[in-house]
């Protein structure tokens, strides 16, 4: 097979257009699936890249129930068991993975440092390595579930011009009757359950055995403080996407509430004046990643490598980083970025100048700096991850009622 080298990975690729040209079919959700990602893969792969954009329960249905309708699953760990158990993902081989070793120990041992603490919940390591029995495991092996590629330390948003960060310092914030119809919460079970249980703990409202790991009691207690809550009209809002949460802030009357890094981003653009906190508990974490769909096989399946390979190549970890996202190889991202990007994005320094999103547009203003420091501090301060629990389904349940009532 003829050969060609990617222009910005400086990668191996194969001609494909050679035997004519391929369409991979990527599932996932706004997270990573990027337009200008989707146009640079098209260019560098010489392929058709085609993006399904689902919200996350969506996309993780469709991953385990139609694994015909895509070539690679783009979604978190957190969102893997449900596929994993259909079965409608084929382990990774790492053989085939380029850069596998210069994949950081965040997934492969759950800690960046000797004293970094691994988090409670999903932590990628626990469901990295498939064992021979198709058992996810964090026992190191020749096949993976999944690829690690953009992750991020979330936490919750306060608009800058009715709080300091000196009153962001704990969860606890997120619950305090100061913002009594004023606050907001991802609608989303195995995100916002964590959110809101980050601050009854850090509130004195309950506490948990295992944060990550809720007994139905548990979670029912929780509910009922929410519950409550929001009977009394606390909650302004609920919200499933990036875009949602900035209109919350935006359009309505909502000072404090969940939120992602595309949502800080959307809401940089809008002009709204928004500081993620670095709570003092840690920050609650994702990490996301690439599935293999099981139909894949012979030159598809070889085309779905490339894409794999692509993806930790350089160019797209600086892409996702003007998102406010870290790549699993963060150093081979480092020569697509300008110094200033890098170091704001990721070594915690004040921007030297105005920074651009993933769009060209101005995101980070010159003198900004981003809340938490470093990526090797921020990764160090993991209070749980997205998960997953034992008791999902009965989550699931409860949580629905809670937000539709």
């Amino acid at each position: 097979m003829t050969r060609k080298i990617s222009s910005r990975s400086g990668l191996a690729t194969p001609a494909l257009h050679t035997q004519g040209r391929i369409k991979l079919r990527i599932l996932g959700t706004a997270i990573s699936l990027l337009e200008e990602l989707r146009v640079g893969a098209e260019k560098d792969l010489g392929m058709d890249i085609e993006y399904d954009n689902q919200d996350f329960l969506t996309a993780q249905h469709k991953a385990a129930l139609e694994p015909m309708t895509y070539d690679i699953y783009d979604q978190c760990f957190h969102n893997l068991d449900i596929v994993w158990y259909w079965r409608a993902v084929q382990p990774i081989d790492i053989d085939r993975i380029t850069l596998w070793d210069e994949i950081t120990d965040l997934t492969k041992t759950g800690r960046i440092g000797p004293n970094a603490r691994i988090g409670q919940g999903d932590a990628p390591v626990t469901k990295l390595f498939v064992q021979p029995n198709l058992a996810l495991d964090e026992k190191p092996s020749r096949w993976i579930s999944m690829l690690p590629t953009t992750h991020n330390f979330d936490s919750f948003a306060y608009k800058t011009d009715v709080a300091n960060s000196n009153q962001m310092t704990s969860w606890a914030a997120l619950l305090d009757p100061q913002w009594h119809g004023h606050a907001a919460l991802v609608n989303e079970p195995a995100i916002g359950i964590f959110d809101a249980a980050l601050a009854a703990q850090a509130a004195g409202l309950m506490t948990f055995k295992n944060l990550g790991n809720m007994s139905v009691e548990e979670i029912d207690r929780l509910l009922d403080i929410l519950e409550e809550r929001k009977k009394s009209g606390f909650f302004k809002g609920f919200w499933r996407s990036a875009e949602e949460a900035a209109n919350l802030m935006t359009r309505a009357d909502t000072q404090i509430q969940s939120m992602w890094s595309l949502g800080i981003s959307k809401l940089n653009l809008r002009g709204v004046p928004v500081e993620l906190a670095n709570p003092a508990e840690g920050y609650r974490a994702w990490h996301g990643g690439l599935c293999l769909s099981k139909r894949l096989s012979g030159r598809m399946l070889d085309a779905a490598y490339e894409y794999l390979n692509w993806w930790i190549s350089g160019w797209p970890g600086a892409v996702v980083a003007r998102q406010g996202y870290y790549m699993s190889t963060p150093h081979r991202s480092r020569p697509h970025m300008t110094p200033a990007e890098w170091d704001y994005w990721y070594e915690g320094m004040p921007a030297a100048t105005d920074l651009p999103g993933p769009d060209g547009i101005t995101r980070i203003k010159a003198g900004a700096v981003r809340s938490g420091g470093s990526y090797w501090q921020r990764s160090n301060s993991i209070a749980v991850w997205n998960t997953t629990m034992d008791e999902h389904n009965y989550l699931v349940r409860r949580w629905m009622q809670f937000a539709a009532a």
